[in-house]
C-alpha cells in the first residue's frame, strides 16, 4: 500500500481522553473518543498522538481496539521517554490531537484457515485487535499465544479451551480471548503464574511440532512484538514453511511518510528495497524482513 493509496482515509480530530488506566509493570490503557479514527482502524494500523501541547512531535501507538459506532480507540502503551510520560499524566475530558489510522494492517489469507498470532510486550495491541475482528469469522481459526516479561494488563484465567501440544505450564488465557471463543496461552521469563517459563516463540515452536503436515499445511502466521521476537517468529515460519505476516514497531517523526525516517529494508525477489513503516506498513511479510 503507497502513501497516495491512503489519501483520504487518515483523519486529524481533537480527540476526548474517556479514560487511562494504569497497569503493573508501568503499563496504561487509554481510550480516546476519536470517531473519525474509530471508523477505519483496521487491526496493525496506528495513530499518531500528540502528547502535551508543549510537546510538539508526536508518538505513534498501535490500537488495541476500536469501537466505530461508539466512537472509542483504546491504546495499550509503556510511558518509555519524556512524550509518552506527559500522556500517562493526562486525565479524562482532555483533549488529544489523533492523526490516524494509519498503515496497512494485518491481511489473512482464508486459504490457511488455522491463524497462529504470536504476541510479545508492546507488541500485544495489534493482535488483541486482529482476535477481535475476527471473532465469529468463520473462515479462521485462531490461536493466540502472548509473551510479556511484566504482569499482563488485563484479566487472565484458566484456559478454557485447552491448546493441544502446549506444555502443562501454560495453563492461564486471556480472559476476554477466553470469553469471545479464541483459545489462548501465555509464556514469560518473570515467572507469572499460570504462563509457560520462556519465550512466547517456544510455545508456538511446541505448538507447530504437535501438528500433522496435512494440518501444517492449513497454518499461517502472524505476530508483532520487540524485533527480537520478530526474527524469532519469522525463522519459526521459514523452518515450518509458513507465510507470516509482522507488524513493526518503529520510531516516527511525522508518521506519514514525508520524512522518511522509519525506513526498514526488504529483501524482495527485485533486490532489497527501502519500505517506510509507517505508510508502507507497519505489517510486512516476514521472510522479506528478516530473510534467511
Amino acid at each position: 500500500m503507497s502513501a497516495n493509496s491512503q489519501r483520504g482515509t487518515i483523519c486529524l480530530e481533537d480527540g476526548r481522553i474517556v479514560s487511562q488506566q494504569a497497569y503493573a509493570g508501568n503499563q496504561y490503557l487509554l481510550r480516546i473518543h476519536a470517531p473519525r479514527c474509530a471508523a477505519r482502524a483496521q487491526p496493525g494500523s496506528f495513530a499518531h498522538l500528540t502528547c502535551d501541547p508543549l510537546i510538539p512531535m508526536r508518538r505513534p501507538l498501535s490500537i488495541m481496539r476500536a469501537h466505530a459506532e461508539a466512537g472509542w480507540v483504546d491504546f495499550l502503551y509503556k510511558p518509555i521517554g519524556a512524550g509518552l510520560a506527559r500522556l500517562a499524566a493526562r486525565v479524562p475530558q482532555e483533549t488529544v490531537s489523533v492523526l490516524g489510522p494509519i498503515g496497512h494492517g494485518f491481511e489473512p489469507d482464508p486459504n490457511r484457515p488455522l491463524l497462529l498470532a504470536v504476541a510479545g510486550g508492546v507488541g500485544i495491541p495489534p493482535v488483541h485487535f486482529l482476535a477481535e475482528r475476527l471473532r465469529g469469522d468463520d473462515r479462521f481459526e485462531l490461536i493466540v499465544l502472548m509473551g510479556s516479561e511484566v504482569p499482563f494488563p488485563f484479566e487472565l484465567t484458566a484456559a478454557r479451551q485447552a491448546i493441544a501440544g502446549l506444555p502443562k505450564t501454560a495453563r492461564f488465557g486471556v480472559a476476554q480471548l477466553e470469553q469471545w471463543g479464541i483459545p489462548s496461552a501465555l509464556a514469560s521469563r518473570a515467572g507469572l503464574d499460570g504462563c509457560y517459563p520462556g519465550f512466547v516463540t517456544d510455545l508456538a515452536r511446541a505448538w507447530l511440532d504437535s501438528l500433522p503436515s496435512d494440518a501444517l499445511a492449513t497454518v499461517q502466521m502472524v505476530g508483532c512484538g520487540p524485533h527480537g521476537m520478530l526474527a524469532a517468529t519469522a525463522a519459526t515460519a521459514r523452518e515450518y514453511g509458513l507465510p507470516c505476516q509482522l507488524a513493526v514497531e518503529e520510531f516516527m517523526a511525522c508518521g506519514v511518510g514525508g520524512c522518511a525516517g522509519c525506513i526498514v529494508p526488504l529483501n524482495t525477489r527485485d533486490g532489497v528495497v527501502m519500505k517506510r513503516v509507517c505508510v508502507d506498513g507497519p505489517v510486512f511479510d516476514a521472510h522479506e524482513l528478516y530473510p534467511a
